[in-house]
Order: structure tokens, then sequence, then C-alpha cells
């Protein structure tokens, strides 16, 4: 692991992975380490993977200030990476909560930033989340998988206050298109993966202005990928067309049969639409 002290004092750890032209990946949870991505399906193959571990995560140091978890304070340290990499122009991956830094990076440094790719993204920034009714129809057309019980219950004891990995590792299977071996070994990694005193810092008070994000949006006139999975209740299709809008040059992707994380469902799709995409 690379490593880069940040505006604050913080030493940062990052991971580069194949060669080519850069792409700053930055991971979601929030709260969990980088290492989750892999190479995102082998999307190393084409572009060399800036990953970076957020700050309180993986290798990375905790912060003197919990308040530097926040989603727009996370914004600085991508910022502060790229100087460390003299880039001039860079292009930005960001994944579910990752989303959420990578739009605010856009609206914040839009000079900095080349093409923005926005993978299965959370859309509290702009607040367009998932309603109740998303909710409910998407369970109700999993009633039959035999991970229904299990994720139901392990949703309810979320609702009642379990912040505890164990339980969110519980409601998993809902998150992939496919429950098969692979899906099970990625979400159990998550046991060694997620700080739920970062996830915290990161929703804190403060941390979503939507309005401000939408406004600062609609002017970001660069490339921006949209990627959305048929099968994730994180960023239910609707919502990403609605987050489509809102970007002037925006694409829309549907990657059909995948959830939230795609390319461990079907990594060959997942590479081939980034890829061009990014070319």
């Amino acid at each position: 692991m690379a490593r880069f002290t940040s505006y604050d004092g913080t030493e940062l750890a990052y991971r580069t992975l194949g060669s080519g032209e850069p792409l700053i990946c930055l991971a979601g949870g929030p709260g969990r380490a980088s290492s989750y991505l892999g190479d995102l399906g082998g999307l190393s193959q084409h572009r060399r993977l800036i990953v970076l571990d957020n700050r309180g995560t993986g290798e990375s140091a905790e912060p003197e200030n919990p308040f530097t978890y926040r989603r727009d304070m996370l914004v600085h340290d991508v910022e502060m990476l790229r100087r460390h990499l003299d880039l001039d122009v860079v292009d930005v991956l960001g994944h579910s909560a990752g989303a959420g830094i990578a739009m605010g990076y856009a609206v914040d440094h839009p000079e900095r930033v080349g093409k923005l790719v926005l993978l299965t993204p959370a859309l509290r920034s702009v607040g367009l989340s998932p309603e109740q009714s998303d909710w409910d129809t998407f369970l109700a057309e999993r009633a039959d998988e035999p991970w229904y019980e299990q994720v139901t219950r392990a949703l309810a004891n979320d609702a009642a206050g379990d912040n505890s990995v164990e339980n969110r590792v519980a409601a998993s299977p809902m998150l992939y298109g496919t429950w098969n071996e692979r899906a099970q070994a990625h979400a159990r990694a998550e046991l060694g993966e997620w700080k739920y005193e970062v996830a915290l810092g990161y929703n804190a008070e403060g941390a979503f202005t939507p309005g401000v994000m939408r406004r600062g949006l609609q002017e970001f006139d660069h490339p921006v990928l949209v990627y959305a999975a048929s099968a994730d209740p994180i960023s239910p299709v609707r919502r990403c067309r609605e987050l489509v809008e809102l970007f002037p040059n925006a694409t829309l992707v549907v990657h059909e049969g995948a959830g939230h994380y795609a390319w461990v469902d079907d990594p060959e799709w997942l590479v081939k639409q980034v890829a061009t995409f990014l070319t």
C-alpha cells in the first residue's frame, strides 16, 4: 500500500492496480475498507486503478477529529490524493456511498474531473434515496429466495437498532443478483472490513445538502456514467433515471440481473460497459 498525508495530517493509504490512464476509485459502505472492490472484476486490465482506503478504514489511519468522517469532508481527501499523484485532471469512479463522495468532488472541483462513473450509487446526497414502496416491491419480488426470511429478520433487527457488522452481513444476500459461493465469500469479507464509527461519521448531521448538490451537478457538464443494476435495492433503477436527469451529459446503463456489487455478479459485462465509457 502507498501512503500520503491529507490536509489535517491523517495518513491515508491507497493501492494501485493495473496500468494505463489513472482512475481514482472511491469505496462505499460507508465505512468499509476498499478491499471489497478488488479490481472491479478486471477493470485493471483497461485502466490504472488508484483505490483509496477512506480515512479510518483499511490501511488508512483514524483521524484525530471524527468530524472528518463526514461525507462532505471526505471530498478533501480525494483532492489531496490528486495532488499527491500530481495529476491535473483525473477520471473518478465512486461505488455506493463512494458515489456520494465522487459527486461532491465533481461539484467542488469540476475542473479536476475528466469523466465520472457512479457505480450503483447511494442517492441520499441528492435526495433520491429509495422510498418504502421501493423496498416493499423489491422484497415482494424475492419472497421465494432461500435467504428471504434471514434478510427480512436482519432488516427488522437493523430497524430496532442492531448496528453490528454481523447483522449487516446477515442482510447482505439481498445485495447480490445471485447468492452463490462467490457472493457469499464477498459478503463474509465485510466482517473484517467495516467499522460502525466511520459509517456513523459519514452520515453525521450536516453531511448532506441535497439542494446544493443537485444545483452543482447541473453545472457539471463532463461525461457521466450512472451504472444501475436491476436487482439492487440501494440504487433502484427508477431513482437512477432521476439522477441522470440532474446532469447535462449523463448516460444510464442498467445491468440486468445484477445487484449492488455488480462486478461480483457479472464482471465481464461490467468491465465492458465501464471500459467502453472511459475510452
